[in-house]
């Protein structure tokens, strides 16, 4: 190997082998708790050796095939998971950008010149009836190589790469969302159907409670006044059709922008009543959020970023290395191009190193030092947040139960309620008072029993997210 040559490779290898300016990562120490609030609740064990809820497909979550399909075919249509991977494909093109600062470049190139630029004397021969120019061509290839002795090009790839997965980790949580918002799109559309049967079912019995007072009040048994609270009844009823039609078709409408569609009809399924609650959820530990939540890993990304960044403004200060190749060959002939005594090559090495750049340098380290702070302590606040939404899905998911077991119990006694009135008011021992008044009363209790039913199916869907599932 000749000393250029043994010159070149040396400096490459110190440049390959170089160290890169700034902290290496670290994840910081956080520090969670040993299990849940709320995960203590009765018939919720945190430290069941099932699977944890988080680390389930949604298929296992949510039983209803219907539900099931409906999932799948937003994972594929939906606009926002659409956009969420176009990001990832920008970001993969940009790391390769990025990372082409740490590779050599080549260039090759070929001039036609008249003979006397080249030379420096006349290129124009005259004779008798003719002159002409004669001509140099020149072929040559350039090589450069900015040597990244302290790391500045290799920190600027650790942070695009790291800008990579934050965005990987953010097309994630758009699954994750998108499960729980069709999850939770759906059960409103099932309680709002559950509630417009609710509401036909109550005014055909108010209907005939109506004609029973008619034809009583026309017998002379029964007031004028009876007949109008009936009235009240029946048309109360009536009225909430329609606007219940309205919100099932705008949910409906709804829940097409999730699955991509136009807006059009949903297929139903089970029942809210149905949905999946059972009693024992493993949560598994508080500490498995920090790998599972999306929202969590993708801060943690961003702090890598901003790691890698004090390191690129730290390498701002050392001198820039670069070192230069060019070789090729020229002639006034063509096949003097590969004559051996026409080739030259030459090389160029330089250094530059900022003296005053009134304060530019400092600054930017000074600005990626605090960046850092603030996406560690939005890392830190991203972990808390996590934290409280677990505790809140369980002590939702335990106490919506009870309070649709109470519900029921309350429709029961409603139901029973009305029967007696009506019963009283049919034997003329009461007023139709009596029996508008418990009437209400139950539609209200089996609407109310409805939301409940909802809010316990939902209840599971927001543990289910909280915990980092469905992506």
């Amino acid at each position: 190997m000749n000393r250029p040559s043994l010159i070149f490779a040396t400096i490459t290898l110190c440049a390959m082998a170089g160290c890169k300016a700034g902290p290496n990562y670290k994840r910081p120490v956080v520090a969670t708790p040993a299990d849940y609030r709320g995960g203590l609740a009765p018939d919720i064990s945190p430290d069941s050796k099932a699977t944890p809820l988080g680390a389930q497909k949604y298929s296992d979550v949510f039983t209803d095939p219907v539900l099931q399909g409906l999932i799948a075919e937003a994972l594929k249509n939906n606009y926002d998971v659409k956009i969420a991977a176009d990001r990832v494909l920008e970001e993969q093109a940009q790391v390769a950008i990025t990372r082409s600062a740490q590779l050599p470049t080549l260039s090759v190139g070929a001039e036609i010149e008249p003979a006397g630029q080249a030379t420096g004397g006349s290129a124009t021969t005259t004779g008798a009836n003719t002159s002409h120019t004669s001509y140099t061509t020149v072929l040559g290839a350039t090589a450069a190589y900015n040597l990244d002795f302290w790391g500045y090009y290799r920190r600027q790839t650790e942070a695009t790469r790291a800008e990579l997965r934050s965005t990987q980790w953010a097309q994630q949580a758009t699954y994750s969302t998108l499960v729980e918002n069709v999850a939770t799109s759906y059960y409103q559309l099932r309680t709002l159907d559950a509630e417009l049967v609710i509401t036909e079912q109550t005014l055909d019995a108010r209907k005939q409670s109506l004609d029973l007072t008619r034809k009583l009040e026309q017998g002379g048994a029964e007031s004028l006044e009876d007949v109008r609270q009936a009235e009240q009844l029946y048309y109360t009823a009536q009225a909430q059709i329609p606007d219940l039609q309205r919100q099932i078709e705008q949910q409906e409408n709804d829940l097409s922008l999730l699955l991509g569609r136009s807006p059009g009809q949903i297929a139903r399924g089970e029942d809210v009543a149905n949905a999946p609650h059972p009693a024992d959820v493993p949560v598994g530990l508080p500490s498995d959020l920090l790998e599972r939540r999306p929202d969590v890993r993708r801060e943690e990304e961003l702090l890598i970023q901003a790691n890698a960044n004090i390191g690129v403004a730290r390498a701002a200060f050392f001198p820039q290395l670069s070192i230069t190749g060019v070789a090729g060959t020229v002639s006034s002939q063509l096949k003097g191009l590969v004559d051996s005594k026409n080739f030259y090559s030459y090389g160029i090495g330089s250094a530059t190193e900022a003296i005053f750049e009134g304060g530019k340098l400092t600054g930017d380290l000074h600005l990626a030092k605090a960046k850092h702070q603030e996406l560690l302590d939005t890392y830190q606040q991203t972990i808390a947040g996590a934290l409280r939404d677990v505790s809140n899905a369980l002590v939702a998911y335990n106490r919506t139960r009870e309070d649709r077991e109470q519900q029921e119990k309350l429709v029961v006694s409603a139901t029973d309620a009305v029967r007696l009135a009506r019963m009283r008011y049919q034997a003329g021992s009461t007023s139709y008072l009596e029996v508008l008044t418990n009437d209400a009363n139950l539609y209200s209790a089996q609407l109310t029993l409805e939301t409940a039913r909802q809010q316990e199916a939902l209840s599971l869907v927001q543990l289910y997210n909280a915990l980092g599932g469905g992506w």
